[in-house]
């Protein structure tokens, strides 16, 4: 009998980040993104630290070599009816939800974690620690 052992490194994992909280009109977005090991990304950082010709290039380079990535929003109806954190939450969650791929963990930037059927780890100050959250 021999058994297969997966590597650490074989798990995939989602980072997960939103924008435009915050704002007075308007949806919330949310992004869920699996990163290829072997094909790494650099330059991959906080997006709010890089300059928005940078972000456009790293979107065009995440859409080509990515796993999985997926764009969903709240609309600002969903966030009157919520409240802004809960309909950051269903963002989130549909983010996650529609990746083609489904992770085996999804890193959430934060102190809060979506209601999701994927298991999921909140991180403080994520989209600066974790690539594929930046």
């Amino acid at each position: 009998n021999s058994s297969l052992i997966l590597p650490e490194a074989s798990l995939l994992i989602a980072g997960v980040d939103e924008a435009g909280r915050g704002p007075l009109i308007g949806s919330v977005v949310a992004a869920a993104v699996i990163l290829d090991p072997n094909n790494p990304i650099v330059g991959l950082n906080d997006s709010k630290k890089l300059s928005e010709k940078k972000r456009e290039q790293l979107f065009i380079e995440i859409q080509k070599n990515a796993l999985a990535w997926c764009i969903a929003e709240a609309t600002h109806v969903e966030i009157d009816e919520l409240n802004i954190l809960q309909a950051t939450m269903l963002a989130m969650k549909r983010a996650i939800e529609g990746l083609l791929i489904a992770p085996s963990l999804a890193l959430i930037d934060g102190n809060r974690c979506p209601n999701t059927q994927i298991a999921c780890q909140a991180i403080i100050g994520g989209d600066g620690l974790e690539d594929c959250i930046g």
